[in-house]
Formats: structure tokens, C-alpha cells, sequence
């Protein structure tokens, strides 16, 4: 497998081999976790990790039933994942990470944070859900309808194999586990720096909302699906955030 491409891995967490891709990245550098969203895989977040993968070692995982990732019996919710995830980064020996989630993946890196904040340096939101005008699981499906037409087709072959996998029934009870969990409780918990990314066309993500949550870096013209559709830019403010995080520890380092 070729640099580009990353290099495939398991690790047995709690019983379950969960599967990530990691792309190796500066030595030194901060690594970036990227956490997928609902009924998805690490296999959009793939132009995202290769454009950081120049600046940063980066690691994305596939969520237990999502993906390569072995399957729990009963689908489970955002406390739940965060605990697996949390248990992931230990296994790992990850540390002073930076956790980027994106949409139902921001639900899960927010409690994660809570959960082990001594392993967090930097927290990204992109597109967070669920926006508590439309915690419901028939609103966020309409608000998710709104969007499909915006997104580009070339998602749709990977987004149907990553739905086969996870099959319906996972997806639907994760989506209810989604709007029962108040991720703005977590937010205001943080200590560590977080940004919130989001498409200046996101029906699912609107301003306000995003805003609510922490300082907002919105990508013009951009979908729901930012993080695949517009990885460059999306980087490029994971890059510009953790150097702001890393001055302030250099300069104590110096001192």
C-alpha cells in the first residue's frame, strides 16, 4: 500500500477489533484523530487525512459497527463510543491528540474530551450535530434531504458501501441515540482549545448553532459533508488552530 494510501491497522478494544487507517506525518507533530459521522466510514475522511498527513500523523478510525470495525450486538450510544474511542487512543498510546469529529463523529470527540482530557490538546467540531431546533429524528432526516441535492455525486458509491455495512437498523438506532445527547453539556466542559467547522451551505448545521458551540471557521459554497468536500481548507484551519496551541507550549518550553 502506497504512502497516499495510509496503512490499514487493527486493534482489539474491549473485545472488538476496530479498524483505523494512519498516515505517519511529521515526526513531532500533533496527531489528528478523525472520527467519522453517522451510517459512515473513514473512507470519506480519506482527503482530508491526506491533506493533513504533510503536517500532521493522522489516524482514522472506524467506530464500532461502522466500517471494517467488528460490530457490538446492540448499536451503541454517544457515551458509549466515546468510552471505545477513549479505550482506542489508550491502546494506541496516542496522547496529546487533537480529536476531529465531524457531524454525529463531533457528538462522539466532545464526550470523548470530557472523558480523558489528558490525552486532548484540540478539539474540532465540523458540521456538529444535533442543533436542539431539530433534535428529533425526523427533523434531522429532512434537514439531511435539504442537503443531499448540495453534495457531489462522487460521495454516493462510498456512502452506499459504508450503509451496507452498517445496515439500517444500526443506523437508525445510533441517529436516536444522536438526538437524546445534548453535546453543547460537553462543549461547555472543555478545556483544551475548539474550533467548530462548518459549510456556509450546511442545512443540517446552521450558524447560529455552530456559533453556539465555540469559534466557527465556515467554508464557503461548502455541504454538510465540509470535511470531504473541501479538505484543503478544512486542514488548513486544523493546521492554523494547532499552531496557535503549540506556541504557547513552545514558548514555556524556551522559557
Amino acid at each position: 500500500m502506497g504512502a497516499d494510501a495510509g496503512m490499514s491497522g487493527w486493534t482489539v478494544v474491549d473485545g472488538l477489533r476496530t479498524y483505523h487507517r494512519a498516515f505517519a506525518g511529521p515526526a513531532g507533530a500533533t496527531p489528528v484523530v478523525l472520527v467519522h459521522g453517522l451510517a459512515v466510514s473513514h473512507r470519506y475522511l480519506l482527503r482530508l487525512a491526506r491533506a493533513l498527513a504533510d503536517r500532521h500523523p493522522v489516524h482514522a478510525i472506524d467506530l464500532p459497527g461502522f466500517g471494517r470495525s467488528e460490530k457490538p450486538a446492540a448499536a451503541l450510544d454517544v457515551r458509549g463510543h466515546a468510552r471505545h474511542l477513549a479505550a482506542w487512543l489508550a491502546a494506541r498510546d496516542l496522547a496529546e491528540v487533537c480529536l476531529l469529529g465531524h457531524s454525529f463523529g463531533a457528538e462522539v470527540v466532545a464526550a470523548t474530551a470530557v472523558e480523558v482530557p489528558g490525552r486532548v490538546s484540540a478539539v474540532v467540531l465540523a458540521a456538529p450535530t444535533s442543533d436542539p431546533a431539530a433534535r428529533s429524528r425526523s427533523a434531522q432526516i429532512l434537514r439531511w434531504l435539504r442537503d443531499v441535492p448540495r453534495e457531489p455525486a462522487w460521495q454516493v458509491p462510498v456512502f452506499a458501501r459504508d450503509v451496507r455495512d452498517a445496515g439500517p437498523r444500526r443506523i437508525l438506532r445510533t441517529l436516536g441515540h444522536s438526538v437524546h445527547n445534548a453535546i453543547e453539556r460537553d462543549v461547555d466542559r472543555l478545556r483544551m482549545p475548539v474550533l467548530v467547522v462548518r459549510g456556509g451551505r450546511d442545512p443540517v448545521v446552521p450558524a447560529a448553532w455552530a456559533a453556539r458551540l465555540g469559534p466557527t471557521a465556515t467554508i464557503a459554497r461548502a455541504p454538510h459533508n465540509v470535511v470531504a468536500t473541501d479538505p484543503a481548507p478544512v486542514a488548513e484551519r486544523v493546521a492554523r488552530l494547532l499552531r496557535s496551541t503549540a506556541a504557547p507550549f513552545e514558548a514555556r518550553s524556551n522559557g
